[in-house]
């Protein structure tokens, strides 16, 4: 498999460590409120991403998020509704794991809240000032405590993922602009205790840790000073995985960190960035009060992960159009009787896989789908095509579908219904009309609706 690399500019062949097992980690949400659907377009790719390289291609891969627990976002919000900040945090982490449930995104192996980690942080922050990388800001005059930062300037590849050089980064610009930094785009690793806030006890005096730190401890806990793949939206490369690079980096002496950086696309609404006070903001849970998880899973696999999605009306319907096409067709292949025929059908099943080992692209992967698609109703309608290719078929869309999860859950059709629902294909083929409406009634009294579409007849319990 081959796969964009954000660090190498370029798509890299990944590569197996001698273990086996690929380790990966992914940044998860701030929960501070619900999740919205640009946290679903990376974490739905991550977790087909991740379904393929198990299923398909083998592979062992340990899977570990982050969950952003203890964060300003969250102080802010929790003094804004009159709530404990862990409480909040604590009510939406259990809501973002019931979302993405129910978005199927089940390929996580553990979630990690960054509170569990602070000794492993206060370990990471005491390390980098001993090794010269990082400061004591100085007490503070209101609770005589410290804040530490991140001396940017001492480590030189400081800007190598995002590609900028130090000396092009301007003040304000995605930089904190804090009091006791030396350097305007140092950053901050243990921060200083305020009034009303959580802390924690720490060489200087109590304060809680930065948002970058969290993710290097987590990593360091789990899968030691370096691990194969780091994943994220593309919004998070500056300032947070650079940060994340420098603090590690400069703690091991290795380079790099991760071999391999996987960058997810902005998700636009309507062609604008999502935000409430556009009013464009859209909540994974309600966006599935009105429609399929399937649809939103679709719509971020039918577009190539790197590049931005742009969510709309249109989006969704195309979606749930492109969903009933693969359904229909399955159904309909399940009504072949016919017992000879000579189709390469596996050309097209070649073409998926190989879309998808190079940098996942599952755009491409589905337009071969949906030629498979074309070209078998093509032999259906010809009656050329073998009760056994038929099958074939269905098991390779049932492949398909235990990575992508695209397709609705299926309801059980009895095998009469089905024989029914082949008889009638069989009439209408002939012509014999009066035959066909027959069959109908008698499905119907059954408690099953057929319905005739260009992809052929789709069963349904009514």
């Amino acid at each position: 498999m081959r796969i964009y690399n954000t660090l190498t500019s370029k798509k890299d062949d990944l590569k197996i460590p001698p273990s086996g097992e690929i380790n990966l980690f992914v940044c998860g949400p701030t929960v501070y409120d619900y999740s919205h659907i640009g946290h679903a377009r990376t974490y739905i790719f991550f977790d087909a991403l991740v379904k393929f390289m198990r299923k398909h291609l083998g592979i062992k891969i340990n899977y570990l998020q982050n969950i952003t627990n203890i964060d300003d976002k969250i102080i802010n919000r929790s003094a804004e509704e009159n709530k404990n900040p862990q409480e909040l945090a604590d009510f939406f982490e259990k809501e973002y794991i019931t979302d993405m449930s129910s978005l199927g995104v089940s390929a996580v192996n553990t979630y990690a809240p960054a509170t569990k980690y602070i000794p492993e942080i206060i370990s990471q922050v005491e390390r980098l000032i001993k090794k010269g990388f990082a400061y004591v800001s100085g007490p503070s005059t209101t609770l005589g405590t410290s804040s530490v930062y991140f001396n940017v300037r001492k480590f030189p590849e400081y800007g190598k993922l995002s590609h900028q050089k130090l000396a092009d980064l301007k003040e304000g610009v995605r930089i904190d602009v804090e009091v006791g930094k030396k350097f305007f785009a140092d950053f901050v690793l243990w921060k200083v205790a305020k009034p009303n806030e959580p802390t924690w006890d720490s060489p200087w005096g109590k304060g809680r840790p930065g948002w970058h730190i969290e993710d290097t401890a987590i990593t360091e806990k789990h899968f030691g000073l370096r691990y194969n793949i780091h994943g994220g939206g593309l919004d998070l490369i500056f300032p947070h995985h650079e940060a994340e690079i420098a603090q590690m980096e400069a703690i091991s002496g290795l380079s790099p960190l991760a071999e391999v950086w996987i960058h997810t696309g902005m998700l636009l609404v309507d062609g604008e960035k999502m935000s409430k006070s556009l009013g464009n903001f859209i909540t994974i849970r309600e966006f599935i009060k009105e429609n399929s998880p399937q649809i939103l899973r679709y719509m971020v696999l039918s577009q190539h992960y790197r590049t931005g999605l742009d969510f709309s009306k249109k989006t969704v319907q195309m979606a749930s159009s492109s969903i009933n096409r693969i359904a229909d067709f399955k159904i309909r292949l399940k009504s072949i009787n016919e017992q000879s025929s000579s189709f390469p059908w596996e050309d097209f099943e070649k073409t998926f896989w190989h879309e998808l080992a190079d940098d996942f692209n599952t755009p491409k992967a589905l337009a071969s789908l949906f030629e498979l698609i074309t070209e078998t109703n093509k032999l259906i309608d010809s009656h050329n095509l073998s009760h056994s290719d038929a099958q074939k078929i269905v098991d390779f869309i049932d492949r398909v579908n235990d990575i992508l999860n695209i397709l609705p859950k299926e309801e059980s059709v009895p095998a009469e219904i089905t024989a029914l629902v082949a008889d009638r294909e069989k009439a209408r083929a002939s012509k014999d009309f009066k035959t066909s409406d027959e069959l109908r009634d008698k499905i119907k009294e059954l408690g099953w609706e057929v319905e005739d579409t260009n992809s052929g007849p789709r069963i349904s319990k009514f």
